[in-house]
């Protein structure tokens, strides 16, 4: 059996602009991205992706046969899912209030749904369909991607002296990880470190907390909690409920609250989100769907950023923003809340952050990593600009 995620053009927009440069199933939230979670979940190794036309070439379509498991969206496992699918046979579906979950066959369920026989599924499932659901579920994932990945494993073990720690059986350490002087508390939810992570001195952690390999966890900082990195971030400052994808840092002082950050964002030296209103109403943001300002339910909710983005020292960020692909934020005073991909200013104005700038700026920094550009990604992003343009209005004044 082979997995191929299938994603509706719907479930694309609503995730903008996280799903610009990714399908929907490599979100992350969590330990793990979604079609991390499931290949787990089904021990299978690889997969393949029914998404974007322009994202096909960097995240490849395989070939459906009868066997082939469609998961569509953003559907994340749970133990009785699993159950169900095994269970399945070609032709059949599951489905959740008339919605597709997966089927099994050689058609894509959102183009032929007619193909399969469909099995309402009865029990809770958790779904992300919308950018700010990332944080949202980020606590209740990391505890599940945390039984997934460490059950039946054994710890490295903590053996700085003056590192002090709660809850020791809920906190998972892979090989090479240094930790000096800092506090972690596992009993409100557990905490996984990454191969070779650092963890600095005076750091104070609280579970749900989880970071990816070759990580850095700055001196003094404080991570409050349903907090996660991909591989290679570097974070400091003050962090609640938020999600870094892979190579991006807020390296300083600082508060970022209930957000999600790209990958190769960087947050320049005191940036700040406020995650509340002065008024504690429910926060609004930006959906790119409907092209208007969503109510997200939620009374705390920060910073949505898409990849490349970038903050010079002591930008702020106003309730509910989102910014987009490869823009570059700075200036006195709160920035707009929907900031588009290309935009480089702040609360002054902006200018148009040409592809050519950005590339350069994108291949230094990937370098630093000993990665580079590629042409595949080039195309992404000259693809990014030029669908973003009807966001960036100053290109049409006259």
């Amino acid at each position: 059996m082979n997995i191929l995620f299938a994603e509706s053009s719907d479930a694309h927009l609503q995730l903008l602009p996280l799903t610009y440069t990714r399908p929907v199933a490599n979100l992350r939230v969590g330990i793990l991205t979604i079609d991390e979670k499931w290949a787990k979940h089904l021990a299978i190794k690889s997969f393949g992706y029914a998404t974007q036309g322009y994202l096909q070439g960097k995240f490849p379509f395989t070939e459906a046969n009868q066997e082939t498991l469609w998961i569509v969206d953003g559907i994340l496992p749970n133990p009785q899912l699993i159950d169900k699918i095994h269970k399945l046979s070609s032709g059949d579906a599951i489905t959740k209030e008339n919605k597709i979950l997966v089927a099994k066959g050689s058609k894509n369920p959102l183009e032929s749904p007619e193909a399969y026989s469909s099995t309402e599924f009865s029990e809770e499932i958790s779904e992300i369909s919308f950018t700010w659901d990332l944080f949202r579920l980020n606590g209740q994932e990391i505890r599940n991607d945390y039984k997934l990945i460490t059950t039946g494993r054994k710890s490295a073990a903590i053996e700085d002296p003056h590192t002090i720690v709660y809850g020791a059986e809920n906190i998972f350490l892979e090989e090479g990880v240094s930790i000096k002087a800092a506090v972690l508390n596992a009993e409100n939810g557990p905490i996984y470190i990454g191969k070779d992570c650092e963890i600095q001195e005076g750091a104070l952690i609280r579970g749900p907390f989880a970071m990816g390999e070759h990580s850095i966890v700055a001196m003094g900082t404080k991570l409050r909690g349903d907090t996660s990195t991909g591989p290679y971030c570097k974070v400091g400052g003050e962090i609640s409920n938020s999600i870094f994808w892979g190579y991006s840092n807020k390296g300083h002082d600082g508060f970022l609250g209930n957000s999600v950050l790209g990958e190769w964002c960087n947050l320049g030296a005191a940036t700040n989100n406020s995650n509340l209103k002065n008024n504690y109403d429910p926060v609004r943001m930006w959906d790119f769907k409907s092209g208007s300002f969503a109510h997200t339910g939620l009374q705390f909710c920060g910073l949505i950023m898409g990849d490349h983005s970038k903050t010079a020292i002591g930008t702020i960020f106003n309730t509910g923003t989102t910014v987009g692909v490869a823009s570059n934020i700075y200036g006195n005073g709160f920035p707009r809340t929907i900031i588009p991909s290309f935009a480089w200013g702040g609360s002054e104005g902006f200018a148009t952050h040409h592809p050519r700038k950005a590339f350069i700026t994108a291949d230094i920094v990937m370098k630093r990593r000993n990665l580079d550009l590629s042409q595949e990604d080039k195309d992404i992003l000259n693809h990014i600009f030029e669908a973003s343009s009807q966001y960036r209005v100053w290109e049409n004044k006259d």
